[in-house]
C-alpha cells in the first residue's frame, strides 16, 4: 500500500509549533552532544612546558633558571625530555614491552640506565594508586579550559594539577605519574626530594605524528650504567 498525503497533512507539518518543536529538539541534541564531540582521544601530541624552580634552587644554582619540559606520544610510545641546562635527563618508555631507558647528559658526557621489567613494573604500581580529586577552580592554558585536580600519593603528599578533559591519551601509561588523571595535564607540580615543589606549565600544545625515530633507544654514545653505580660516581 504507498502511503498518501492530503495537503492537510503537508500543512500540519509545516505549522510554526512544529516547526519551533524541530528548532528545539535540533539544538537539544547539539547541547546533549556537544561535550562529547569536544572531547578528542589522541595519540601523537608533543607539548612544551616550562618549568619553574623552587627559589631555593634558583639561587643555588642561577644557571637552572629557564629549565624545561617536553613530552612526546606517539601509540604506546613516550618520551619526556627534561632540559636543566647544566644536565638533560630523557626518558624513553615503552608501555607494549613495559621497558624504561633513562638518557643523562651533563656537559657531553653521556650514561645510559635501563630499568628492568620487575623495576617497571614496581614504579607503574607505585602511581596507580595515585588519586586525584576534582576542585572547582578552572584555568585558562593556551587555549584549553582546565580543571584543578589534587593528586595524593601513597604516602600521603598531594600536588596540584591542572588538566584538560578535551584532550584524552589514547595510551594511559604515557606518563605513570598520571595514570588515573582523566586528560592531559598543562600544569602541576613536581615535589623535589627535598620536599619544595617545582611548578611546570604548558606553553605550547602540537597534535601531529611524531615520528618513530624520536623513541629509538641510542646504541652508541652512552656508557650502561646501574642506578646504584651512577651514585657512585
Amino acid at each position: 500500500m504507498v502511503a498518501c498525503f492530503t495537503s492537510t497533512d503537508q500543512q500540519l507539518t509545516n505549522t510554526p509549533h512544529t516547526m519551533s518543536y524541530r528548532l528545539f529538539l535540533t539544538f537539544f541534541l547539539l547541547w546533549l552532544t556537544s561535550p562529547i564531540l569536544a572531547q578528542r582521544t589522541i595519540s601523537d601530541a608533543k607539548i612544551i612546558y616550562k618549568m619553574d624552580l623552587p627559589p631555593e634552587q634558583l639561587q643555588t644554582d642561577a644557571m637552572l633558571e629557564g629549565s624545561t619540559l617536553t613530552q612526546y606520544m606517539r601509540g604506546q610510545l613516550s618520551r619526556i625530555d627534561m632540559d636543566f641546562n647544566i644536565v638533560k635527563y630523557t626518558y624513553l618508555i615503552n608501555s607494549k614491552d613495559e621497558t624504561l631507558t633513562t638518557l643523562i647528559d651533563q656537559h657531553g658526557t653521556k650514561y645510559m640506565i635501563r630499568a628492568k621489567k620487575d623495576q617497571y613494573e614496581k614504579e607503574l604500581k607505585q602511581y596507580e594508586n595515585v588519586q586525584f580529586k576534582d576542585q572547582p577552580e578552572t584555568r585558562q592554558i593556551v587555549g584549553y579550559t582546565c580543571r584543578k585536580a589534587i593528586g595524593t600519593l601513597p604516602d600521603g603528599n598531594t600536588f596540584e594539577v591542572y588538566y584538560t578533559p578535551d584532550l584524552v591519551p589514547e595510551n594511559r601509561y604515557y606518563n605513570r605519574r598520571f595514570v588515573n588523571l582523566k586528560g592531559i595535564p598543562l600544569e602541576f607540580e613536581i615535589l623535589t626530594k627535598t620536599g619544595s615543589k617545582m611548578r611546570v606549565i604548558a606553553t605550547k600544545v602540537e597534535l601531529f605524528p611524531i615520528p618513530a625515530s624520536y623513541f629509538d633507544v641510542p646504541k652508541t654514545g652512552y656508557k650502561v650504567v646501574s642506578a646504584e653505580e651512577l651514585k657512585n660516581m
